[in-house]
């Protein structure tokens, strides 16, 4: 498996002098299995990624792309329009995404992007042969001894981690992700305090913690959200769906992960600032079996 990361940002692109570094398109992961194509989420990166793929594939066969979208907040998904194998025929994808409690979600989302007051192309008038495709928890034989598993992550719209198995070698994305938490006060002071809704809170968000680590277990690369630091989450950030880069770290320590890659850079966060993280964590503190990277556009690994 050979991964190349070709946006690595959250919540919105941020280009500029700032952050040529470490980049500033958002979420677009590319994997290629062989002749196989695989794209994780549709964030800005994926232009680029789209151009690439004309110029260098399109002379030899037509594209067919295994689109991944880990959920539909606009970030991951805001570069679609601008993928540019859509307006080409011959052009076929798979677009999967998350089941949710409405009908025909991932339709209107992707549609929605073509509509007249955002958009100068509808939908109708792609070249591209495009089916849509719903994933929630499970396992899926995808074909070719490749296999995928998902898990429904903690963030406040419906998000799947994905995990790609093939010939005894996994790859797992976890993002944009935080730890579960007891929704429950556990205050007794508090008049919304009840001790047994407190006590299942803490058994619940401990179990759904627990399955995350399980999902990721022995991962060979795990790209994991690190959009903040433990500081940053506690201080202000709990509930926003992202995780510090201390947690992710520590899941990976404790579940035997052999390289995690940090993700979903703040926008806020500048290349210097990010020097320094990586200093902290990915050089001085890269101690154990565990190697730990900061993501960066056109980061090429190897599984």
């Amino acid at each position: 498996m050979k991964i190349k990361l070709w946006g690595v940002r959250g919540s919105l692109p941020v280009p500029g002098p700032h952050t040529v570094k470490y980049g500033g398109n958002t979420a677009c992961i590319e994997l290629r299995i062989g002749e196989r194509l695989i794209i994780i989420d549709a964030g800005s990166g994926i232009r680029e990624l789209g151009d690439f793929i004309i110029a260098h594939e399109l002379p030899k066969k037509p594209i067919k792309v295994d689109l991944f979208l880990t959920h539909t907040h606009l970030d991951h998904i805001i570069g679609f329009p601008f993928f540019a194998p859509i307006y080409l025929p011959g052009t076929f994808l798979n677009i999967y995404g998350p089941v949710t409690y409405e009908d025909n979600y991932l339709e209107e989302v992707i549609n929605g992007q073509f509509t007249y007051r955002y958009f100068p192309v509808r939908w109708s008038e792609l070249s591209a042969r495009m089916n849509l495709l719903y994933l929630r928890e499970e396992q899926r034989d995808l074909g070719g001894g490749l296999s995928l598993s998902t898990k429904y992550l903690n963030h406040p719209v419906l998000c799947l981690g994905y995990r790609f198995e093939y010939h005894g070698k996994v790859f797992c994305t976890l993002y944009d992700s935080e730890p579960f938490r007891n929704p429950f006060s556990s205050d007794p002071s508090d008049p919304a305090y009840e001790r047994g809704m407190t006590l299942e809170g803490e058994e619940t968000a401990y179990q759904e913690n627990q399955r995350v680590e399980n999902f990721v277990y022995g991962a060979d690369l795990l790209i994991h959200d690190g959009q903040y630091t433990q500081d940053e989450y506690l201080s202000s950030k709990i509930g926003w769906g992202h995780s510090s880069c201390e947690h992710a770290i520590d899941v990976a320590r404790r579940n035997a992960v052999k390289k995690i890659v940090l993700f979903h850079h703040d926008p806020l966060r500048r290349d210097d600032e990010i020097d320094i993280l990586e200093e902290k964590y990915a050089r001085t503190a890269n101690i154990g079996s565990t190697e730990i990277l900061f993501a960066r556009e056109g980061m090429e690994l190897d599984i």
